[in-house]
């Protein structure tokens, strides 16, 4: 297990003895950063870097120092990491995390050690009803709520489906999300391996069954892999794709042509014209390179509502209860526009669908199709007693 060190610069340097000043506030921040969905880690890590950046290198005025974390997708590597950022590095605050196996591994032990836990992508469904805590916050979705506007959507279009998706909590929620509002037939519910590579058995299976189109979540390179292998079985085109998080920003410039007219649902897109999310775009390509996913735009939202929280506390963390107060009021504005919390700490929020198609760049990206939900809440939050 290898720590990645990261963050904003904290060392001053004298010509002959190097002084080091100290960070004020350590934050943890966790993620997949290898494998075929490292991409997506990444892309998590470098947007929270560029929202501290942009908040003037520090979080609500305070100088901090990130600690960057490689959960390699393994719950027990994830355990281990949070233990020693809690019990040796002893951050109040941890970021992050990419997929649901880790969450659900890890978020116990954080809450439990009233450490705030900022997720800054997945949500299982489990942390949004009965195990919701005033300690965790979401800046992503309750999972479910990312599928529900593609089973919105294909009620009025698609009479006979199959669904698939990797078998985790994740996965799990993609399709319990997706059902909740799509009442035609589904004629398959196929649950493949975490991070499985070969598709040829699934494809075949799902023809057997003559949809009308299907529904998928292959997040990373399990959606590069997909789509390729959909594509060389002749049904690309031919039997229409509606997914969240199987096509998008970390694994578009890996599609590049073969993903133009895939459907996508999110909450947000890297063509919105607010204030906030072209700041976030531009920065992020000019930094970077590359055209910024939703999940991106969520650990930028992190690091936006860290700064106004910190801020409202005026740097002091000790104040629990008041930092809860300050998180709650999302006192920030974010790169999907409308933002607040429901009282289990994850976001009501619009939803969108949309489609693979070339920017004014001649780029392959996201272009906004429809808005499918208004102030959209998540299906769990009755469950949650805070």
């Amino acid at each position: 297990m290898r720590r990645l060190m990261g963050g904003v610069v904290v060392a001053a340097a004298a010509m002959f003895a190097p002084q080091t000043v100290t960070a004020q506030i350590k934050i943890g921040f966790i993620a997949t950063m290898s494998g075929p969905v490292g991409g997506i880690g990444q892309d998590m890590y470098d947007a929270f870097m560029l929202g501290i950046e942009h908040s003037g290198g520090k979080l609500g005025g305070q100088a901090v120092e990130v600690l960057k974390e490689d959960d390699q997708l393994k719950p027990d590597v994830g355990t281990q990491i949070v233990q020693r950022l809690i019990e040796k590095d002893r951050v109040p605050i941890i970021a992050g995390v990419g997929f649901a196996n880790i969450m659900m591994a890890i978020y116990k032990q954080t809450v439990d050690a009233k450490v705030f836990l900022i997720g800054t992508l997945t949500g299982p469904s489990p942390i949004a009803g009965k195990m919701c805590s005033p300690f965790f916050f979401s800046t992503s979705w309750q999972t479910d709520q990312l599928f529900e506007p593609s089973g919105f959507f294909a009620n009025s279009h698609f009479k006979r489906m199959v669904l698939m998706a990797p078998n985790y909590q994740a996965g799990k929620d993609a399709i319990a999300g997706f059902k909740r509002y799509y009442k035609g037939e589904v004629v398959g519910e196929v649950y493949s391996q975490l991070n499985q590579t070969d598709y040829a058995a699934e494809i075949a299976q799902l023809q057997s069954k003559n949809p009308d189109a299907i529904f998928v979540f292959y997040p990373g390179g399990m959606g590069v892999n997909f789509v390729k292998q959909y594509r060389q079985a002749g049904l690309l085109g031919k039997l229409p794709i509606l997914s969240g998080s199987t096509v998008e920003g970390t694994n578009l410039p890996a599609l590049g042509e073969i993903a133009l007219g895939v459907s996508s649902s999110a909450q947000w897109g890297p063509d919105f014209t607010n204030e906030a999310s072209l700041k976030f775009v531009q920065g992020f390509e000019a930094k970077y390179g590359r055209i910024p996913s939703n999940f991106a735009a969520q650990s930028y939202d992190a690091a936006l509502l860290l700064d106004s929280a910190i801020r409202k506390v005026n740097g002091d963390l000790s104040d629990k209860e008041a930092f809860q107060k300050a998180l709650k009021a999302a006192d920030f504005k974010s790169t999907r526009g409308s933002f607040k919390y429901n009282h289990n700490n994850f976001p009501i929020q619009d939803f969108y669908l949309f489609t693979v198609a070339k920017d004014a760049k001649g780029r392959v990206s996201l272009k906004t199709s429809e808005k499918v939900f208004t102030d959209h809440a998540d299906a769990y939050n009755r469950d949650c007693p805070m």
